[in-house]
């Protein structure tokens, strides 16, 4: 079973951070400001030993390699920011692509939204998506061709790379590039991609066309609180709809670039164990499903008390729920790949991280998991 884990790489300075954001700005800034909300909300979350890292380290490069193998998690996938040739947050990626000592598998997820403020609730674009056509695409492809040829870089059972699009609804030249991406790879001697998406958007846009996809990551536990708030709230939801749709109109903007506090009415604590049934009630549709985890989520260091928190959530939970997990995957999603939200999203609550209330209590809870299935990747020992 190849569980890989979402990777965040804001954990150092950009001068597009210090700008925006004011100097020093990484992803622990927000993190080590976080406050409780409420009797029992445990924020700040704090790593062990304070391990506050800085990912232009390649020590820490290697750890988390290794730590990763060392508790099943077959590889990372990484988040990948590009605009038009613009890159943010590139550094770590290239420097794992030149130090084989950061010897773990790895994939790519472009997240192809637009740059903004929307965490914070303003409207402000500060770099803009624009998909171009073919030139663009080539730059784009030939950017990443290097990580594509590396022995790392993680192929499915078919012998395919896999590439995840973070939103493909909001690409408006999605089948054309993904397309000529095909065909690049073919002209560069690669087996060709096995393109996956990851966010429901694109499962709840009406006349949307999957064709080009070969897999769906439920993306988790986004599915999850669909599934558990669907035909609930009908008010609010007739509100947000409404909204959704005079500021869309008004503005031409994709709601999301205008602020999440109406997607939070009502919703910001959730039970972790009514989401994870609902992971595993969860029937896939297709051959092209794949299953999601998330290890725990609280995003109200991002968003103030505008964001959600799962409750409940304990490396206890998460042994047996990940074992009924893989028990699913393979048996009725007939894969061997599951997709979980995260390696390091310590501003969201999702990491497997190591921190100072559980140690490496949720990364145990994996490998106990894998080793209960009797499926622990002895290729990662």
């Amino acid at each position: 079973m190849k569980i890989i884990a979402f990777y965040l790489p804001q954990f150092h300075n950009i001068p597009e951070n210090d700008e925006w954001w004011g100097d020093g700005f990484t992803e622990w800034v927000n993190v080590k400001k976080a406050k409780p909300l409420y009797d029992g909300h445990e924020q700040p979350r704090v790593p062990v030993d304070n391990n506050y890292y800085n990912l232009l380290d390649d020590d820490v490069k290697i750890w988390q390699a290794n730590l990763a193998r060392e508790y099943g998690i077959y590889g990372f996938c990484y988040y990948h920011y590009w605009f038009n040739g613009h890159m943010l947050l590139e550094k770590p990626m290239e420097q794992m692509l030149l130090n084989k000592q950061v010897n773990l598998p790895f994939c790519v997820c472009w997240a192809n939204e637009a740059w903004t403020r929307a965490w914070t609730g303003e409207t402000e674009t500060l770099i803009p998506q624009h998909y171009g056509g073919k030139k663009e695409w080539e730059e784009h492809f030939n950017y990443l061709l290097p990580f594509f040829k590396d022995d790392r870089y993680i192929k499915d059972a078919n012998g395919k790379l896999i590439f995840v699009l973070y939103r493909p609804e909001i690409v408006d030249v999605l089948n054309d590039m993904l397309d000529y991406w095909q065909e690049l790879a073919f002209q560069n001697g690669l087996p060709g991609f096995s393109f996956a998406y990851q966010q429901i958007h694109f499962d709840l846009k009406k006349n949307h066309d999957a064709s080009r996809f070969r897999y769906n990551i439920e993306f988790q536990p986004a599915y999850a609180f669909y599934d558990l708030t669907k035909g609930k709230f009908p008010f609010l939801r007739k509100i947000k709809r409404m909204v959704t749709s005079f500021v869309e109109k008004t503005t031409g903007k994709d709601i999301r670039q205008i602020g999440r506090g109406i997607s939070a009415i009502g919703f910001n604590r959730v039970s972790y164990d009514d989401a994870w049934k609902k992971i595993l009630e969860r029937k896939p549709t297709n051959e092209k499903n794949v299953p999601g985890a998330f290890v725990d989520w609280d995003n109200t260091p991002r968003h103030g008390d505008r964001g959600r928190v799962y409750v409940g959530a304990s490396p206890e939970k998460l042994e047996k729920y990940m074992y009924k997990l893989i028990y699913k995957a393979k048996n009725e999603y007939h894969t061997d790949l599951i997709f979980i939200d995260a390696w390091n999203e310590w501003a969201e609550g999702a990491y497997l991280e190591p921190d100072e209330r559980y140690g490496t209590g949720y990364l145990e809870a994996i490998k106990k998991a894998l080793e209960r299935a009797n499926e622990f990747p002895d290729y990662l020992a």
